[in-house]
């Protein structure tokens, strides 16, 4: 994220961590593809850890120098450690084989910043008395300092000017020892990285190695040497990583008259400070000096301690075991038990004589431009709270926190200033959603009138259609019927034809047979001419020997001229037979020819009846299949008609 805290994956947007931060706008609530995910604002966030503090779900995590540190020792850059004591009472066990292990890797000098400490009250007190600067706030949490750059510029001029325990150690490494190694600090704190990083501190520190991470890597690589100790003689010092302990080393030198405010705790604190700025910007206070810390355990449990160390109070046992070897029985040393408060201060001013408390005085910057939240006006307030569906001054008073901030103001002000928005505000998504369920149940209820109208529009149209398949399977019955019907009668007419054609056979075969009658008459007729012929030659002949007889033949003349007569009568009625043989010939010539023209005219008419039925009869079928299938379709009608 290359920034120093920072939201990992495992946010699942709680809210909580804005809850906890004392920083507005440090954390902002933002829609991520529908999600709701806390972000860390670097310019506005102190590193106090707060957020560390209240996170089930471990969804933030900061950066440190513990990789470059040992990548840098692995390449042989040279490399001097300044030990918080924190980190003694914290691994009170095995500090010293983790502290072997590092001077193994090519670690060179270990300082202990209880020595700094020593150095950062001695110059406290001659700062105090010197310039009469009292009430100031002390500052050796970075996190403090951060806080009051921020967001109290007004209380800078009552930090206390001079370095913290870490840079005073710093300092005299490279001033008083002439140390020129790079520095690492052994951290237990997050916000040391901004200290160290502050142009105010001038460099002196290249590395801030967390707790945390620094045991871990130590773990992960096994690194452990030959026990090593600290390399430098300290005093009281040693129990500043305890909250109040700047107080005790104060009391231990100026005596326990003196007034001194201690504060501890992320919100606790910045609630103080913000509470009481006017009274301690103005020096209204009673106290000598204000003793904060911004975790409420002190340095002894920092943001960058182990979670499982920090839960329990190993730490103090073990600081308690520090502070009482940090005091002696001997009189020589400012740390000594049977000497009085001013005795001890005058030894530790004496040990102190070739130090110049202007090395270790410090400036701060101030940093408020960046941090400063736009107010908005009573009308842009009012118009967030109409777009968050608070209309009433009841609902601008639900306060009920599950945004992170403590009231509803504060949640429209944030939202004014981009920290939060509005969907982020559980009784904008209730009353949302309560809007949205009426907006449903509307239009179920509307849906269901509609479904209802549709319902008995289906009906009617299902009736409709009923209506309209009915008439059309009666068309369609009446049309097979019909098709039945015209099938029977085409094929009685087609059998009543084939009588026809019966009949025009037998007339044609009838016709036939008069034929040959008439050609037996004509062979009959030809005869009774023939013997009319004769019969003639025989009358003639009897008239001449009736003549040649005389009057003896007249009698036989008389009977030859009858048969004369007869014969002429029979050729004469046998040429009207022919006459007549010959008419009827030509009739019943007429006649076949007609009846022959009738059979072929019939057998067209019968082979197209014959068609006819045929198509009558796929007709029939095709009706019944136009039957089927209007059925089915009526079917599927009413199937559609009952989904819907």
């Amino acid at each position: 994220m290359n920034q120093l805290v920072f939201t990992t994956d495992a946010c699942v947007g709680c809210n909580r961590c804005i809850g906890a931060c004392s920083c507005q706008g440090a954390n902002i609530a933002k829609n991520m593809n529908g999600e709701n995910v806390i972000e860390v604002d670097m310019d506005r966030c102190i590193a106090c850890g707060a957020c560390f503090d209240v996170c089930e779900h471990h969804a933030r995590e900061y950066e440190d120098d513990t990789e470059k540190f040992f990548e840098d020792l692995k390449r042989g850059e040279k490399i001097s450690i300044i030990l918080a004591p924190a980190f003694k009472a914290n691994y009170y066990d095995e500090y010293e084989t983790v502290l072997g292990g590092l001077k193994k890797l090519g670690v060179n000098r270990i300082l202990s910043v209880s020595y700094g400490a020593d150095i950062t009250s001695w110059a406290y007190i001659n700062y105090i008395q010197k310039h009469n600067f009292v009430g100031g706030i002390s500052q050796p949490c970075p996190a403090v300092v951060g806080y009051i750059e921020k967001y109290l510029p007004e209380l800078l001029p009552k930090l206390m000017p001079i370095h913290s325990p870490m840079m005073c150690s710093a300092i005299y490494a490279r001033k008083y020892m002439g140390l020129r190694d790079s520095l690492a600090f052994i951290s237990p704190c997050i916000a040391k990285k901004n200290e160290i990083e502050d142009p105010n501190t001038g460099g002196y520190v290249k590395y801030n190695v967390t707790f945390s991470h620094l045991m871990e890597y130590v773990r992960a690589h096994h690194i452990k040497g030959e026990p090593v100790s600290d390399e430098i003689e300290y005093g009281l010092g040693s129990i500043y990583p305890m909250p109040g302990g700047l107080k005790e080393n104060v009391y231990w030198l100026l005596g326990e008259d003196v007034f001194i405010r201690q504060v501890e705790g992320e919100k606790h604190l910045y609630n103080y400070l913000k509470a009481n700025k006017e009274q301690i910007a103005k020096g209204r206070t009673p106290y000598l000096m204000i003793d904060v810390l911004n975790c409420s355990a002190g340095c002894l449990y920092g943001t960058a301690v182990e979670e499982k160390l920090a839960k329990t109070e190993d730490a103090f046992y073990a600081i308690e075991q520090i502070k009482q070897k940090s005091k002696t029985d001997s009189k020589k040393t400012a740390w000594a038990r049977k000497l009085a408060p001013k005795q001890r201060l005058k030894l530790l001013n004496k040990a102190f004589a070739s130090l110049d408390i202007n090395d270790f005085v410090r400036k701060y910057t101030g940093k408020s431009d960046k941090c400063k939240a736009k107010i908005p006006s009573e009308k842009e307030l009012d118009q967030i709270f109409i777009e968050m569906k608070k209309e009433t001054p009841e609902k601008r008073r639900i306060n009920c926190g599950g945004c992170g901030y403590k009231n509803c103001t504060e949640m429209a002000v944030a939202i004014y200033n981009g920290f939060n928005y509005r969907d982020n505000c559980v009784h904008y998504v209730k009353d949302f959603a309560i809007e949205e369920k009426a907006q449903a149940n509307y239009l179920a209820e509307q849906m269901q009138a509609l479904r209802m109208h549709e319902k008995e529009k289906q009906e009617m149209l299902s009736s409709k259609i009923d209506e309209q398949f009915t008439e059309i399977g009666a068309n369609v019955s009446g049309m097979t019927d019909s098709c039945k019907v015209n099938a029977q009668e085409s094929t009685e007419i087609s059998a009543t034809i084939s009588e026809m054609a019966a009949f025009a056979d037998g007339l044609k075969a009838s016709l036939e047979q008069i034929h040959n009658y008439l050609g037996d008459l004509e062979t009959n007729n030809a005869d009774v001419i023939s013997i009319a012929n004769q019969t003639n030659l025989l009358a003639l002949n009897a008239s001449i020997e009736a003549a040649r007889v005389g009057e003896a033949g007249k009698g036989f003349s008389v009977v030859a001229e009858q048969i004369k007569t007869l014969a002429e009568n029979s050729k004469e009625t046998v040429s009207k037979s022919d006459q007549t043989k010959t008419d009827i010939g030509v009739a019943v010539d007429k006649l076949y020819k007609s009846a022959d023209d009738l059979l072929q005219i019939v057998e067209k008419v019968d082979g197209r009846v014959q068609n006819l039925v045929a198509s009558t009869q796929e007709i029939t079928s095709a009706t019944e299949d136009v039957t089927r299938v209007t059925e089915s379709v009526r079917e599927k009608l009413y199937e559609l008609a009952s989904a819907e």
